[in-house]
C-alpha cells in the first residue's frame, strides 16, 4: 500500500482538531451509527477543559486505496517542543490558518521549522464563513511569511484551499463552494511525497514519541526511514550521540527482540507483523527507549541524527511541600517521588529540563513558557502529588562580550479600538517595544511588540481586566537580547493570615472593604498563608478567625446579615503571575494556596531587614 505521511499545524484556535474531525468521517474511519465526541483526537482530560491540544496524536485515514498518516499537533507555543520532535516523522504539512486572523506567532513558529526541513506545505484557510472572514488578504499574508521564512520556489508554488472545518468542506476556489473534503484528500495525496526510505535497506527507524501500556511497558513511535521489520525480529536500541556507524561494542547499545508491532487505522491501532519503510508503527519489547534514539539491524548499526528542540526560557522550581498541612491530601510527598516524576516527564516531554539543586528538596524544572510548566503540575497534582512552585523566572545567557542576555518575546494583541490606548499604557512600564500596528477592520486592532518575557509574567489577568475580556494575546519566543534592567512588580500588597485556625465570616466582613479575598469561611489556614489582596502597597498580617465577641444585646443593627462577595478562584496559571520572589504556590490534589516562603512573621522581618541591607551595599 502506498503512503503519506502529513502533520497538521495552525495557531490555537484556528481549527485544526474539528478539520481532522471531519476528515476521519469522511474518509470512513467511523461506524454511521458510532457516537464520536467533538474533537475527538483531543482525548486527555485537561485538553477536553481547557478546548487546546497539548500533545501531539497520530491517526491514519485510507483515500483511494492510499493510507495517509496524519500528526495532530498542539497548537500553543508553549508545546512547541511537541511540534519541533513530530516534523521529522512527516513529508509534508498542513498548515491551517484563520480566515479572519491570519497567520499568527506559533503559525510563524512551526512553519519555519517546516520550511526548514524541506516539507511540502499545503495552506487551508479555514472559517472562511465568518462574518469578518477576509481570505484573499490572508492568502497574501501567508505568501508574505514564506518569503520572510526563506521558502523555495517550489514551497512558494504550494495549493491554497479555503474550508469550513466545522461544515466539513474544502474548495480550490473561492467561487464554488465545496460540498465535502474531496478537494482536501486529493490535494494531499497530489502534493505531499511518498516516503523515500528503501524497504530492502538494513532496517533503521528514530524514537520520535513514546506511549505506555500496563501489559507491554514503553512503546516506541516513529516512523520507519529504512528496511522491513517483523515481529520476533532482532534489532539494536543505539544510545543518543552523533549520527553515523557504530559498533556493536559501544556502550549503551541494547539489543532484543520486538514482541508487539502496531499500525494505526482511524483512531486505532492495528496489530500486524510486517511493516515497511515510510509507515508509522509502535514497537514494543525494549526498556530503555527515549525519544531521539535509533533503532537499527543488529547486522549494521547506525545511528540518525536526534531530535534537537529550541531551549527553554523560563524555570520554576520544585519544592517538597513543607507547610503546617503537607501530607494531610496527597498520595506521594517525598522529595524522591517527586524527583523520579519529574525525570520520568523528561522521557517524553522533550522541551523540558530539570536540574537538581544544593537541596534534596528542591529541583530546577525548564520550559517553554507558563502553560507549559502549569501543564504539568496540573498532571501531577491530578496523579495526587503535592509540592511547592516558586515564582517563574527567565533563563539568562551570556554575550560574546560578556554582557548579560534575556530572552525576548514577539507579543501580539487584538483590542477593540476603545481599548487600545489602556492597553499601551500598561505595557510601556514593560519595556515594551511596538513593532506593528494594523487596523484590520470591524472595530478590531492588532498590536504586535517586543517585550522582555519577564514584561509577560502577570500581564495576562491584567490585559483580560482593561479590554473586559473581549480582547486576545498571542505571544512566542523571538530571541536573546539586551538585560532591560529593573521591571516593576505587583503594585499592591497581600493579606497574610497570622495563626492557624478556620476562617469566620464575622472577620472577613470586616477585611473585605479594603482587600479582594481568596478564601471562604469554613477553610482552615495557617500562619504565613496569603488570604487576600490589599488594596494598597505593603502587606498586612490579619486574624481572619476573629469572631463576633458576645454580649447581652440582641438588636437587628448588631446582629445584621454578614454579605460576602464571592473570593477570588486561585488557579495555577494565576498564581504563577501573581506570585513575588519571598511567595510559594501549594500545589495539592484538592487545594492551590498562596504561602509566604517565610510563614513565621518574625523571620520575614527578618529577611526583608537583610534585604534592604544587601539593596544599600
Amino acid at each position: 500500500m502506498e503512503i503519506r505521511n502529513i502533520a497538521i499545524i495552525a495557531h490555537v484556535d484556528h481549527g485544526k482538531t474539528t478539520l481532522v474531525d471531519q476528515m476521519l468521517r469522511q474518509a470512513g474511519a467511523f461506524r454511521a451509527n458510532q457516537q464520536v465526541d467533538e474533537r475527538v483526537m483531543d482525548s486527555n482530560p485537561l485538553e477536553k477543559e481547557r478546548g487546546i491540544t497539548i500533545l501531539a496524536k497520530n491517526t491514519a485515514i485510507t483515500w483511494k486505496g492510499i493510507k495517509v498518516n496524519i500528526v495532530d499537533t498542539p497548537g500553543h507555543a508553549d508545546f512547541g517542543g511537541e511540534v519541533e520532535r513530530i516534523l521529522r516523522m512527516v513529508d509534508g504539512v498542513l498548515i491551517l490558518v484563520d480566515a479572519a486572523e491570519g497567520p499568527m506567532p506559533q503559525t510563524r513558529f512551526v512553519t519555519r521549522k517546516a520550511l526548514a526541513l524541506g516539507h511540502m506545505p499545503i495552506v487551508a484557510i479555514n472559517k472562511i464563513d465568518r462574518q469578518d472572514a477576509e481570505p484573499l488578504r490572508v492568502h497574501d499574508e501567508v505568501l508574505s511569511l514564506f518569503m520572510d521564512l526563506d521558502a523555495t520556489e517550489k514551497q512558494l508554488d504550494c495549493p491554497f484551499l479555503y474550508t469550513q472545518g466545522r461544515l466539513g468542506t474544502a474548495t480550490l476556489e473561492l467561487d464554488t463552494p465545496g460540498t465535502d473534503l474531496t478537494p482536501l484528500f486529493d490535494t494531499i495525496l497530489k502534493t505531499v511525497p511518498a516516503p523515500t526510505g528503501d524497504p530492502t535497506g538494513p532496517f533503521q527507524m528514530l524514537v520520535s514519541t513514546l506511549d505506555f501500556s500496563n501489559f507491554l511497558g514503553r512503546i516506541a513511535i516513529g516512523k520507519i526511514e529504512r528496511g522491513t521489520i517483523k515481529v520476533g525480529d532482532q534489532v539494536a536500541l543505539l544510545p543518543l550521540g552523533e549520527p553515523g556507524v557504530m559498533s556493536a561494542d559501544e556502550p549503551g547499545v541494547e539489543k532484543g527482540r520486538i514482541t508487539k508491532l502496531y499500525t494505526f487505522d482511524g483512531l486505532a491501532r492495528v496489530e500486524v507483523t510486517e511493516a515497511k519503510a515510510g509507515d508509522i508503527v509502535c514497537l514494543a519489547g525494549f526498556e530503555g527507549l527515549e525519544i531521539g534514539k535509533t533503532f537499527a539491524a543488529v547486522d549494521h548499526i547506525e545511528r540518525l541524527e536526534g531530535i534537537a528542540v529550541e531551549e527553554p526560557t523560563i524555570s520554576v522550581d520544585f519544592i517538597v511541600n513543607n507547610s503546617p498541612f503537607a501530607g494531610r491530601e496527597g498520595k506521594f510527598v517525598t522529595s524522591r517521588q517527586l524527583r523520579d516524576r519529574l525525570f520520568k516527564e523528561l522521557e517524553r516531554n522533550v522541551a523540558l529540563r530539570v536540574e537538581p539543586t544544593e537541596s534534596p528538596d528542591t529541583h530546577t524544572v525548564s520550559g517553554r513558557g507558563e502553560l507549559h510548566l502549569g501543564i504539568l503540575m496540573e498532571t501531577m497534582r491530578r496523579e495526587g502529588y503535592e509540592f511547592q512552585v516558586s515564582r517563574p523566572r527567565v533563563i539568562l545567557h551570556n554575550g560574546p562580550n560578556g554582557e548579560r542576555l534575556e530572552p525576548y518575546e514577539e507579543l501580539t494583541v487584538d483590542v477593540p479600538e476603545e481599548y487600545m490606548g489602556v492597553v499601551m499604557e500598561k505595557l510601556g512600564p514593560r519595556k515594551t517595544e511596538m513593532t506593528e500596528m494594523r487596523n484590520p477592520g470591524q472595530g478590531m486592532v492588532r498590536l504586535t511588540f517586543r517585550i522582555p518575557s519577564r514584561g509577560l509574567f502577570g500581564y495576562r489577568s491584567e490585559f483580560l481586566t482593561d479590554t473586559r475580556g473581549t480582547g486576545m494575546m498571542n505571544h512566542r519566543f523571538l530571541e536573546y537580547g539586551p538585560w532591560a534592567g529593573p521591571l516593576a512588580g505587583r503594585k499592591r500588597g497581600v493579606l497574610v493570615a497570622d495563626r492557624e485556625t478556620p476562617v469566620v465570616g464575622f472577620a472577613l466582613n470586616n477585611l473585605q472593604d479594603r482587600a479582594q479575598l481568596f478564601v471562604s469561611p469554613g477553610e482552615l489556614v495557617y500562619e504565613g498563608m496569603i488570604v487576600g489582596e490589599n488594596s494598597r502597597p505593603g502587606d498586612m498580617d490579619v486574624n481572619v478567625g476573629k469572631e463576633k465577641k458576645l454580649t447581652n444585646m440582641r438588636t437587628t443593627s448588631s446582629d445584621e446579615n454578614i454579605q460576602l462577595e464571592p473570593p477570588r478562584a486561585i488557579t495555577l496559571e494565576y498564581a504563577l503571575e501573581y506570585i513575588e520572589e519571598d511567595e510559594l504556590i501549594e500545589v495539592t490534589p484538592e487545594n492551590i494556596r498562596l504561602r509566604k516562603r517565610q510563614l513565621l512573621l518574625h523571620e520575614r522581618k527578618k529577611a526583608q531587614r537583610a534585604a534592604n541591607r544587601g539593596a544599600d551595599v
